[in-house]
């Protein structure tokens, strides 16, 4: 899952060039968002998105793995953004609430820059809230936007330390489960890990404390008790032959 996945033509935010837009605020704006089944999850999200996501780990690239929050069972299904383009839960995933802004790499660089998507419907120049001042500095709405950025990259890096804890105790396995839509038919979720609660009970005392002391064993917790949302989520799933029917 890419960073920019929502983002069409990502570019720096710059004080100069985009001294003149302004940012509309309303509810119907997650369409960005419609053909996305998963999202990426900071760990200190859990506890929120436990309530009503089913969390799971997914494989992202050879090498590295991270939490996601399940919107939808198939490719291209959020069933979380309903025909109104509005976001159809109590909780939204700090990965969609920061778009249309970002911290990114751009080209040569190693640091992070602050982009943002052009393309997104919700910047306009004639009405909405200022992204800068009249001077070229910085508004409130912007500073907001900065520090929110900033603490989601700061719980992103911690949360991948979380997940190599993970591997480094041997926790993560396959997720083996199948959901049922209706009466005929069921899908198999497949290339998703989850924490084995067995290996986890059989950790020693003192991998154990160390997984308290640091706040994540909640995290795991919350983790399990999030997979009981794999059923109220198929509930929410339109069979195949209905979404033919619509189309």
């Amino acid at each position: 899952m890419s960073t920019l996945m929502f983002y069409k033509k990502p570019v720096v935010l710059n004080k100069n060039s985009h001294k003149e837009l302004k940012l509309v605020e309303k509810n119907d704006r997650f369409g960005f968002a419609k053909k996305t089944n998963s999202v990426v999850l900071a760990g200190v999200e859990f506890a929120e998105a436990a309530k009503e996501y089913p969390i799971v780990f997914a494989q992202m690239g050879q090498d590295k793995i991270a939490p996601v929050a399940l919107l939808g069972f198939r490719d291209q299904e959020n069933l979380f953004v309903n025909q109104q383009n509005e976001w159809d839960g109590r909780y939204i995933p700090a990965f969609i609430r920061r778009y249309p802004f970002v911290l990114a790499q751009t080209d040569n660089q190693e640091s992070l820059s602050v982009c943002i998507d052009e393309d997104y419907e919700g910047l306009q120049q004639d009405e909405g809230k200022a992204i800068f001042t009249a001077e070229s500095e910085n508004t409130p709405l912007l500073d907001d936007i900065l520090k929110f950025l900033s603490e989601y990259q700061q719980q992103f890096q911690r949360t991948e330390i979380f997940i190599k804890t993970l591997q480094q105790l041997d926790l993560l396995t396959p997720l083996k489960a199948a959901v049922k839509i209706d009466q005929q038919q069921t899908l198999g979720l497949q290339e998703l890990l989850v924490i084995d609660e067995q290996k986890l009970l059989n950790l020693d005392d003192e991998q154990s404390l160390k997984l308290m002391r640091s706040g994540e064993l909640g995290w795991v917790y919350s983790h399990l008790i999030s997979l009981s949302n794999l059923a109220t989520l198929a509930k929410r799933t339109v069979p195949a032959e209905e979404t033919t029917t619509r189309h």
